[in-house]
């Protein structure tokens, strides 16, 4: 019989409690979150991450390309590069970016550190780039930033090429100089980076895109402070081209030489291919000064100068050309038959016209003479007769065609056009119309007119070549790497004149007489192997009367801010012309006394390289090996 087994009771399902339930499904939630993060570190911004990661330890670094080399003529260097040490700062590797910053700058003796970081943060630097916060270190600026390297997180030396101009402020105004890429230039220029340099001035800048070369880079691997370890990987940088200048580097230093002590421009010019053989703006600069970045201190001592160093004066500089001027008279007068070499004016010491007296420079006159003479010693109212025949507007007619008014096209930034005034022009500029008694004043070089040397220069190498306006150039040749020339600049003609050669012939032999004849005004640029033709002139500042200055003051009591300009133009020799020059002195006085010992120097040097029984172009190759390229 079976036995009985009672039925057992089931127990009832514990209820969860609400509580339970809340912090279960937070922990569902907090472990669903951590996941979701998790996955979207470790998945979708891994490659982000990894590259910071890298960056960290990993750095590309952006190496400068040496910028190309500057030749004279004869192929000597004038610019190179040379290797400068640069502080370097990366600010994510500082821990305490103000404490470094404060030590650095007692390091260096730089209070300016931070606004450089603030500047590079400002222009879009990117993470990790160096900041170049100091160049060309001395010796113990880098033994006192090796030496607190452990000190200084963040910090390093950079070796890299800087600009050097081997002869200081020689040609600065034609070589320019170099600076950091600015704001602007970084929005307009997609190649340039940050602490790249550029040229901002004269060789420099306009050939730029030859000079530059090609940046290179290197992969290295840092430590925890930032310090190099080892390279990784390197990418080679391309050095800029060479230019080569028509420059002569024995003549631009005598001419350098010979100004010396005088503020004023010196241009020499081959007349049959408007090469310049020498460029002189005085007062100059060093463009030393600006390689690494100019200081606010010498910076502002430069642009406050009363002298104004940084002004070319070669083509920036306009003075009233004076009686240099009397060559574009006799040209414009013979060419429109006002003017034969037989006329003859008489010249009593002065010239009434319109009530008032217009003097000669010479007292007691010069009687009656004819143009040879008159051009000879320089005889002011045989112009002003000249000017009277032509009128303002035939006289301005030519004077334009020979490059007065209008820039040269010299490849010079900011170059001046001048002022060669007619009755059009005073309409224009003054709403007034154009007086007679103005002509006389502009034919002899004053009054509204004003030129600047490499126009003068220009106009005597019409004279002198038989009326070929060449556009002055100073490059000769851009040479690449492997010494083939990749662009070359040969000879500009920008107009013939069709003036008639006797009349030129006229002109010429008259100038020659400036030099070598008793009466001329040149004397000091005579030479005894080669006949020089020149032309003096003296441009007056203020007229008498104005300023305290009184009619027939001696010279050296005048203040020097009120001393006429002295000019000279001149070419040689008279028979196949190899040179043209233009100078002049401000505040000199008389062009003879004062720019003739200078043309005289310049000259001198020119022909013991250069005699004139042997005539070559000036910046032509001159080993067989140039020449067969």
């Amino acid at each position: 019989m079976a036995k009985f087994r009672p039925k057992k009771k089931r127990l009832p399902v514990p209820k969860l409690e609400p509580r339970i339930a809340v912090i279960s499904a937070l922990m569902l939630t907090v472990m669903a979150v951590v996941a979701a993060r998790l996955y979207y570190l470790q998945v979708i911004k891994n490659p982000e991450f990894s590259q910071l990661a890298d960056r960290n330890r990993i750095r590309i670094r952006r190496l400068p390309a040496p910028r190309g080399l500057v030749f004279d003529s004869r192929h000597r260097p004038l610019v190179n590069s040379r290797p400068s040490f640069n502080a370097v700062f990366v600010p994510e590797d500082s821990d305490n970016l103000s404490q470094t910053i404060e030590k650095l700058q007692k390091l260096l003796g730089d209070d300016d550190i931070a606004g450089k970081v603030a500047d590079a943060e400002h222009n879009g630097r990117a993470p990790y780039e160096p900041i170049t916060v100091d160049e060309n270190l001395d010796w113990q600026q880098v033994v006192a930033l090796e030496t607190h390297q452990l000190d200084l997180p963040g910090v390093g030396l950079e070796i890299t090429p800087a600009r050097h101009y081997l002869y200081g402020d020689l040609a600065a105004h034609l070589l320019g100089y170099v600076g950091e890429v600015s704001r602007n230039d970084l929005l307009r220029l997609s190649s340039y980076r940050m602490g790249d340099e550029i040229g901002k001035f004269g060789l420099e800048r306009g050939w730029e895109p030859y000079l530059r070369g090609n940046p290179g880079g290197e992969e290295i691997e840092v430590d925890a402070v930032g310090r190099r370890l080892r390279v990784l990987r390197e990418i080679p940088d391309q050095p800029g081209e060479s230019v080569v200048l028509t420059l002569d580097l024995d003549v631009q230093e005598a001419a350098e030489q010979a100004m010396q002590g005088k503020n004023g421009a010196l241009v020499a010019m081959d007349p049959n291919t408007g090469y310049i053989i020498a460029m002189v703006s005085h007062p100059a600069f060093d463009p030393n000064t600006f390689v690494g970045g100019i200081t606010p201190t010498n910076w502002h001592k430069l642009i406050t100068d009363p002298e104004h160093p940084l002004e070319d004066r070669v083509i920036q500089g306009i003075y009233p050309p004076g009686s240099t001027f009397k060559l574009v008279d006799s040209v414009a007068g013979m060419e429109e038959h006002t003017l034969t070499p037989e006329t003859i004016y008489n010249c009593p010491g002065g010239m009434w016209y319109g009530g008032r007296e217009y003097h000669c420079w010479r007292k007691g006159g010069h009687g009656r003479i004819a143009l040879h003479r008159a051009i000879v010693s320089s005889c002011d109212v045989y112009f002003y007769n000249v000017g009277l025949h032509l009128g303002i507007d035939r006289l301005a007619h030519w004077a334009h065609l020979m490059g007065l008014g209008r820039r040269t096209g010299i490849a010079l930034h900011g170059e001046s056009a001048g002022i060669m005034p007619s009755s059009a022009w005073k309409k224009r500029t003054y709403h007034q119309p154009w007086y007679p008694a103005e002509t006389l004043s502009v034919a002899i070089g004053q009054g509204y007119v004003a030129v600047t040397p490499i126009q003068m220069v220009q106009v005597v190498s019409e004279i002198a070549n038989g009326g070929i306006r060449y556009k002055p150039q100073f490059v000769r040749y851009v040479e690449g790497l492997d010494g083939h020339i990749i662009k070359a600049y040969p000879p500009v003609v920008e107009a013939r004149l069709h003036i008639d050669p006797d009349y030129l012939e006229t002109i010429r032999d008259a100038m020659a007489g400036v030099v070598n004849s008793p009466w001329g005004t040149a004397h000091r640029v005579h030479l005894d192997n080669v006949t020089v033709c020149a032309k003096t002139g003296t441009a007056q500042v203020i007229g008498a009367g104005k300023a305290g200055v009184r009619s027939g003051e001696p010279e050296g009591e005048i203040p020097v801010k009120y001393r006429d300009h002295g000019w000279l133009v001149a070419f040689a020799p008279e028979d196949h012309p190899q040179i043209a020059v233009a100078c002049v002195i401000e505040h000199g006085g008389h062009g003879g006394s004062s720019a003739g010992p200078v043309v005289h120097d310049v000259l001198q040097k020119f022909f013991q390289l250069y005699p004139p029984n042997a005539p070559r172009l000036v910046g032509e190759p001159e080993t067989a090996d140039m020449a067969a390229r």
